[in-house]
């Protein structure tokens, strides 16, 4: 089998009142990709994010707003494409990089991840570079493997790998589509990257937020550790105890 190109990349996020930071991010790809890359958006939107992907020449598939993670799922399984790249939609992370995750995966690596982390992510709020910090320190815990950036949304994955296991976080989807593969052995390697200062508003409370990726991250880490579903756990101690 021959080496990926572009032709065989789709790049996918999900949107949510981005209209500030949408057209950057798909010129960037539509640069660095030379037109080649599918650009997929699922989008919640109520403002002119949509129509400016669009016009841009990316697929829009609206939703009604769910959260990060139902809209990355859906992101991440439309594409027919062999390799898929999540990103966000803000204009944080390097579209430049695109090339050299390519290359990676054309290496054999079936998860490419950004690490922001390792850099510095130095126009990431401390609160925030903090938190993250805190997430791949429990992650690598919980997996027995050093992992920097469990929450990047920067990565690659060949298609296979995205549509062979049942993602279930919604919040902590990020932290969850990096530790299943790295729990089942698959081939992946974290890169350092740049990361920007967002245009446009969080969306994310740090808190709130946080308590959630943290919890998705205990749970997936015990799941894959116990080789079960921790609600099958509590289902058969319920059936145990009555």
């Amino acid at each position: 089998m021959g080496e990926f190109t572009f032709d065989d990349v789709a790049v996918v996020m999900g949107t949510y009142n981005e209209e500030e930071a949408i057209g950057s991010v798909l010129a960037d790809i539509e640069r660095v990709s030379e037109g080649r890359a599918e650009v997929i958006c699922v989008d919640g939107s109520s403002d002119r994010t949509p129509e400016i992907a669009r016009g841009m020449g990316a697929r829009v598939i609206e939703q009604e707003p769910r959260g990060y993670g139902v809209a990355v799922r859906e992101a991440v399984l439309t594409p027919d494409r062999p390799v898929v790249v999540t990103t966000d939609c803000d204009d944080t992370y390097p579209m430049e990089r695109l090339p050299d995750f390519l290359e990676l995966i054309n290496e054999g690596y079936d998860v490419v991840s950004g690490d922001r982390i390792t850099p510095g992510a130095e126009t990431m709020p401390r609160l925030n570079r903090l938190g993250n910090r805190a997430f791949a320190g429990l992650a690598s815990l919980l997996l027995g493997r050093r992992l920097h950036d469990v929450t990047t949304g920067m990565r690659a994955y060949r298609r296979d790998l995205l549509h062979r296991i049942e993602w279930t976080e919604n919040t902590g989807l990020s932290a969850e589509l990096l530790m299943r593969p790295v729990a089942r052995n698959d081939r992946v390697i974290e890169v350092p990257i740049d990361y920007d200062e967002r245009a446009g508003e969080t969306k994310l409370d740090p808190l709130r937020g946080g308590a959630a990726i943290a919890k998705s991250i205990l749970r997936v880490g015990l799941e894959e550790r116990l080789g079960t579903s921790l609600d099958s756990v509590a289902t058969t101690d319920t059936v145990e105890r009555t």
